[in-house]
C-alpha cells in the first residue's frame, strides 16, 4: 500500500526501530538475499513494461534497478513519478540472470515528497545532452546525474586521499582566513571590499599563514577556497577554486617539495583504483602512472618547445598555455609521463617571497607541475631571512610596512622553508579530462556567473 508522509507527534517519546534493515552508504542489497529490506532515495526513473515496471531508485551512492508487479507489488506505478523522494521496502531476491545475482521486488513504498514542476533537464540517461550553460544554469539539478555526481565523487576521493597522505608525513591540517588586510600575489587580480570602513581583500592563497606556521607545526597544509579576480573567460580559469596547499620547514631545497608532491599524487592515484572502481569505470578514466615524475629547467622548455615545433618566443617570463600542451606531449612521447616540473621560473615572474638561485640570481627556486597540458600546481623554496626578504622588497619598491605581521616571522627567525599550491578543480578536471575546468567545480564561479 502505497503511504504518505504524515507529521511527528508532538509527544516525546522512544525512536521507533525499524521492522527491516535499512542499506546504509554502498552496503549491497546482495548480503540480504531472502529478507525485506528498506532504501530511501529519488525515483531516477520509471520504465514501463507490458505487465510490470522497472523503477530505479537513485540513493546517495548508487542506482538500484527495483521490479514492480502486481504479483508481489502492493501499490501501483501510476502513483508514482520521477523525482519522488520515497521509502520502499523490497524483498532481496537470487536472481541468475541479473547481473548483480539478485534483484529487488517492490513491496511497499511510502511517498516522502512530490515534484511540483517537470524537471528542465533530462537527468536520467547515462551522458547528459545539454549544454555546460545549461547544465549550470540549472547546476543542483544536473549534478543528480550519474555521471556527473561521479566526477565528485573522485574529487571527495582526491581530498581524502592527499589529507590521509599529508597527515602521514607529519603534516597539521591548519585553516586560514579568507578576509585579508592585503594580497599575498600581488598585482590587480584581488577583489577588495569594505570591511566596517577598511580596505579588505578576499584571500588570493593562504601563503603568509602557511608560511607563519612552519615556524609553529614545521609541516602544515590546508585545503580551501581562494579568490582570484581575474577577467579571464576560458577553459581553464575559475574565479574561486578550491586550493591544496602544503608549506614544510628545515627543507635543504625546493627538490623536497617536488618530491614530497609526487609521492602525494601517487598515493591519491593509488587509493583512487582501490577505493573508487565503480567511479573510474563509469567515467572511463585512464590513471596515469606515477613513479618519478621528469623535470626540465624553464628556459630550457622554452628552447625545447621552440626548435621542436618552430615557434618563436614571444612570452619570455613564463609558459603560454600552448607551449604547456606542446611541452607536456614531448614529456609524455620521451618518457611516458603525464607530469612534469618546471623548474626555475624567472625572478621576475614570481612573487616577492620567491627565494632566487643563489649561483643565477634571475631565476627562482620555484616549479610549476603540469598535467596533461596545464599547469594544476605552482611552488617553491621562500625567502626565510629577514634583511634578504626586506631587500628584496625594496628593490621592488614595496612598502615594508604594509607587511609588518608577515615580516614579523622572518625577524623572529625562521627555517629554510617552501610550500606549494594545487588547484582541485584543475587537477581533476585533466585527472579526468574534461574539456573544462568548470565542469570539474560544483558551482563554479567565473566572470559572468554568480548563480546558483
Amino acid at each position: 500500500m502505497m503511504k504518505e508522509n504524515c507529521s511527528a507527534t508532538s509527544s516525546f517519546g522512544s525512536i521507533p526501530v525499524s521492522e527491516f534493515p535499512t542499506i546504509p552508504g554502498r552496503e549491497e542489497p546482495g548480503a540480504h538475499i531472502g529478507e525485506e529490506i528498506t532504501l530511501h532515495g529519488s525515483i531516477h526513473k520509471i520504465r514501463k513494461m507490458s505487465d510490470f515496471a522497472f523503477v530505479i531508485l537513485r540513493t546517495s551512492h548508487e542506482l538500484f534497478q527495483c521490479i514492480l508487479s502486481p504479483e508481489f507489488s502492493s501499490f501501483s506505478v501510476d502513483g508514482l513519478k520521477e523525482e519522488m523522494c520515497v521509502r520502499i521496502r523490497a524483498l532481496v531476491v537470487e536472481e541468475a540472470c541479473a547481473r548483480t545475482g539478485w534483484e529487488l521486488r517492490l513491496t511497499d513504498v511510502e511517498v516522502l515528497s512530490r515534484p511540483a514542476a517537470k524537471m528542465p533537464v533530462v537527468i536520467n540517461q547515462k551522458k547528459m545532452t545539454a549544454s555546460l550553460e545549461t547544465m549550470l544554469d540549472h547546476r543542483p539539478l544536473a549534478l543528480r546525474n550519474e555521471k556527473e555526481r561521479a566526477i565528485f565523487r573522485l574529487q571527495h576521493g582526491i581530498c581524502r586521499a592527499f589529507r590521509a597522505f599529508l597527515e602521514g608525513q607529519g603534516f597539521t591540517e591548519i585553516h586560514t582566513p579568507k578576509l585579508v588586510s592585503q594580497g599575498a600575489e600581488g598585482g590587480a587580480n584581488i577583489f577588495r571590499l569594505d570591511y566596517f570602513g577598511k580596505e579588505a581583500y578576499l584571500a588570493q592563497s593562504p601563503q603568509f599563514y602557511k608560511q607563519m606556521m612552519t615556524g609553529v607545526y614545521e609541516r602544515v597544509f590546508e585545503i580551501g577556497p581562494v579568490f582570484r579576480a581575474e577577467k579571464h573567460d576560458t577553459a581553464r580559469h575559475l574565479n574561486e577554486y578550491t586550493s591544496v596547499d602544503f608549506e614544510m620547514g628545515y627543507i635543504s631545497s625546493f627538490e623536497e617539495i617536488c618530491r614530497m608532491e609526487t609521492a602525494m599524487i601517487r598515493y591519491a592515484l593509488d587509493e583512487l583504483e582501490a577505493e573508487y572502481a565503480k567511479e573510474l569505470a563509469l567515467l572511463c578514466v585512464k590513471l596515469p602512472k606515477v613513479e618519478e615524475i621528469p623535470s626540465i629547467r624553464f628556459h630550457a622548455a622554452k628552447e625545447l618547445v621552440a626548435a621542436r615545433f618552430g615557434r618563436p618566443v614571444c612570452e619570455k617570463e613564463d609558459l603560454e598555455p600552448e607551449e604547456e600542451k606542446l611541452l607536456s606531449e614531448l614529456v609524455k612521447e620521451k618518457t611516458d609521463s603525464d607530469f612534469v616540473f618546471v623548474t626555475h621560473y624567472p625572478s621576475s615572474k614570481r612573487p616577492f617571497y620567491a627565494m632566487e638561485d643563489p649561483n643565477q640570481a634571475e631565476v627562482t627556486l620555484s616549479f610549476d607541475l603540469l598535467f596533461r597540458g596545464l599547469e594544476v600546481t605552482t611552488g617553491g623554496q621562500r625567502i626565510h631571512d629577514y634583511d634578504m626578504q626586506l631587500a628584496k622588497m625594496e628593490r621592488r619598491g614595496m612598502d615594508p610596512g604594509l607587511f609588518a605581521g608577515y615580516l614579523e616571522i622572518h625577524r623572529a627567525g625562521m627555517p629554510p622553508h617552501g610550500g606549494l599550491g594545487l588547484g582541485l578543480e584543475r587537477f581533476t578536471a585533466r585527472l579526468l579530462e574534461l574539456d573544462n575546468v568548470r565542469r570539474a567545480c560544483l558551482f563554479p564561479r567565473d566572470i559572468h556567473r554568480i548563480m546558483p
